[in-house]
């Protein structure tokens, strides 16, 4: 994702992040700092990352959410902005991806495997099979809400991001 000033390399769209997030991209900062912002609309946390004064930069971030910080949402985002110039006169170069909580979908998260669905699996079965649950269908469709639109259909071939707790 990508404006004039800022091109965030990571975290790229829907990928799953845990409470450290680390953040890596190019930018052109007027004084060398980016704002940074994780939230879900309930909650926010902010940090920053420093690039090279008036060039295009690399720079690299950590964002950690406090434990005492419950997102609500299984939905969270970045927002970068290339806030250092003041943006008195036009609005601030910026970036927002979307991510995906996941300690809010899958308590004890801990990664995730891929699965390549095969004919006849169902997000029940896959639950079975991971879970020991097929109540448990929900964390697969929540962790994969980007690819899957209707949790009653899923596709021989399609890759899904099945969460661990172990």
């Amino acid at each position: 994702m990508k404006s004039d000033n800022i091109i965030i390399q990571q975290p790229q769209p829907f990928d799953l992040v845990d409470r450290k997030i680390l953040i890596a991209g190019l930018a052109v900062g007027f004084e060398g700092t980016i704002s940074l912002y994780i939230g879900d609309g309930h909650f926010e946390v902010e940090s920053f990352a420093t690039t090279g004064a008036t060039s295009l930069r690399q720079f690299q971030a950590v964002v950690e959410i406090p434990e005492e910080i419950q997102f609500k949402l299984d939905h969270i985002t970045l927002l970068a902005i290339d806030d250092s110039a003041g943006c008195e006169e036009a609005p601030c170069p910026s970036v927002t991806i979307p991510l995906l909580s996941a300690p809010r979908i899958l308590e004890g998260y801990t990664g995730f495997w891929f699965h390549r669905v095969q004919k006849g699996e169902t997000l029940s079965s896959l639950a079975q099979q991971y879970y020991y649950d097929s109540t448990k269908w929900k964390v697969i469709y929540r962790a994969n809400i980007d690819t899957i639109s209707n949790p009653d259909i899923i596709y021989p071939g399609q890759l899904l991001r099945i969460l661990r707790n172990d």
